[in-house]
């Protein structure tokens, strides 16, 4: 059976009936998340790249707002201490001396000043380009309203088993901001996450998850992202993401 610790879950495939690994060039769309703020003057560029990248195909970009600017005097709306955290785990697997606004990881492998479009555009290049071993990982509606995470098998990396995120997100939010270094400014944040948690372990078995309908109204708006990734905020191995109903 799968070893895969999860919300829920219908019984997994057999390895043998497992879906095969993937051995193509980079073919799940690419992870570009940016932690910003509305707090942070400098992020509005990123802001605006970012929402460009939101309208690709072969992107998932996720809006990671921090929580560490409110003390400026404007508490974000969309700033969760979960995301500090995360951003916080990149400090550490990408060996960076801090935590700043904006910033941009690419497949949680490679970090760039979020206003830097062309070195992002780069990185996004070369992960695109780059071959990947991971596994399949495709995500369906079921009749129920239930969201359903097919995951195929392979080798776990360096024999530890890889995380499983599940990512809800919202469209697209405009705010009047009233305080802080953008006082008087409108800001509009597109794909702003709203929820962020452990959907499982992966350990090299086929599984399929179930997400209950009940869960998946509070996740977003927009859509859902589910992320396979080592060590937490190691390099991501796979992704997948699907609009919300």
């Amino acid at each position: 059976m799968a070893a895969l610790t999860a919300l829920a879950t219908d019984s997994a495939g057999a390895a043998e009936s497992a879906a095969p690994v993937a051995t193509d060039a980079h073919p799940a769309p690419v992870v570009v998340e940016l932690f910003t703020s509305q707090g942070c003057s400098s992020c509005r560029p990123a802001d605006a790249y970012f929402g460009e990248l939101a309208k690709r195909p072969d992107v998932i970009a996720l809006g990671f707002h921090v929580d560490y600017w409110n003390y400026i005097g404007w508490d974000d709306p969309f700033a969760k201490s979960w995301a500090t955290a995360r951003q916080r785990g990149y400090q550490d697997s990408l060996k960076t001396r801090f935590v700043y606004t904006p910033q941009i990881v690419v497949d949680g492998a490679a970090e760039v000043v979020g206003s830097d479009d062309e070195k992002c555009d780069a990185l996004i290049d070369a992960a695109k380009a780059k071959a990947t071993s991971g596994p399949t990982l495709a995500l369906h509606w079921r009749a129920d309203g239930a969201l359903a995470v097919d995951v195929g098998s392979g080798e776990s990396p360096a024999g530890q088993p890889a995380t499983l995120w599940l990512v809800g997100f919202d469209s697209t939010h405009t705010t009047q901001v009233l305080r802080g270094e953008n006082e008087g400014r409108t800001i509009t944040d597109v794909h702003p996450v709203r929820s962020y948690s452990q959907l499982g372990k992966w350990a090299g078995w086929s599984a399929e998850i179930i997400v209950p309908a009940a869960k998946v109204k509070t996740l977003g708006d927009g859509g859902i992202a589910v992320l396979l990734q080592e060590h937490g905020t190691g390099p991501i191995l796979t992704a997948a993401e699907i609009a919300q109903r």
